[in-house]
């Protein structure tokens, strides 16, 4: 575990080309030319209004993210990844979960939040905890390095759904998973249907190896892990609205 996050230092913000907004359909005139080999997404993407879902406080009163972890299976010394970290309400609590002998990267496209959660790791002394920034279509994740990958509340705001899938693939560790966190709502009132979440990571060459419904957190938990083969880019068929 201790050498997999080797390259990424400690709170290191990375230099990345400026960020798109998600603002309903990609069009050819506005899809990034890295994206440009995958399919568009038939989905509309949501404006993405705040990166925090909703307080901690009473994120913490509903045992929101202690039941995640539970059912992502989190334990000491794994490594994991927060993507759409926002302010860090995963990411701190990953980061007691994981221990000392883990590690927890944080990452997002919004620089902003990133430095707000930079000084929130200083000010806490996190030590386990890197931060990285990303792309619309690359969540620039490190090979076979992560045990988990969490996605929570945030896959329904992801504008090259496709591309993201496909260069998060690599990231997996032997025996990871992805950890989605949503709501079974259109994509344009911040959520996505399982059906849609389903075809979509099947799509690009992932399995989904369960499913549940949390009434309790008003989301469901669905799990991945990458199937026997990614699919080529021109070869991923688009799934169609849900």
């Amino acid at each position: 575990m201790s050498t997999r996050m080797s390259l990424l230092p400690t709170l290191a913000l990375a230099i990345a080309a400026p960020i798109a907004g998600c603002d309903g359909f990609a069009t050819a005139s506005d899809r990034p030319e890295t994206a440009l080999d995958f399919p568009e997404p038939s989905r509309e993407v949501p404006e993405v209004v705040s990166n925090q879902f909703s307080n901690e406080d009473a994120r913490d009163e509903r045992g929101e993210a202690r039941e995640v972890m539970n059912l992502a299976d989190i334990r000491e010394g794994m490594t994991v990844a927060d993507i759409g970290a926002g302010e860090g309400y995963y990411t701190v609590r990953l980061a007691e979960r994981v221990g000392e002998a883990g590690r927890v990267l944080a990452q997002d496209i919004d620089r902003q939040a990133l430095q707000r959660l930079g000084r929130r790791v200083d000010r806490e002394r996190l030590e386990n905890i890197s931060i990285k920034l990303g792309q619309d279509d690359d969540p620039r994740l490190p090979a076979d390095s992560f045990d988990r990958i969490f996605l929570v509340h945030m896959y329904h705001e992801v504008k090259e759904p496709y591309a993201f899938l496909w260069r998060m693939y690599p990231a997996l560790a032997d025996g990871g998973q992805i950890i989605v966190v949503d709501v079974d709502r259109p994509t344009n009132r911040h959520g996505i249907p399982p059906k849609l979440l389903f075809c979509e990571f099947e799509a690009v060459g992932y399995r989904l190896i369960e499913f549940v419904e949390k009434p309790d957190l008003k989301s469901y938990f669905a799990r991945f892990e990458r199937g026997e083969n990614r699919i080529d880019p021109q070869a991923i068929e688009a799934c169609g609205s849900v």
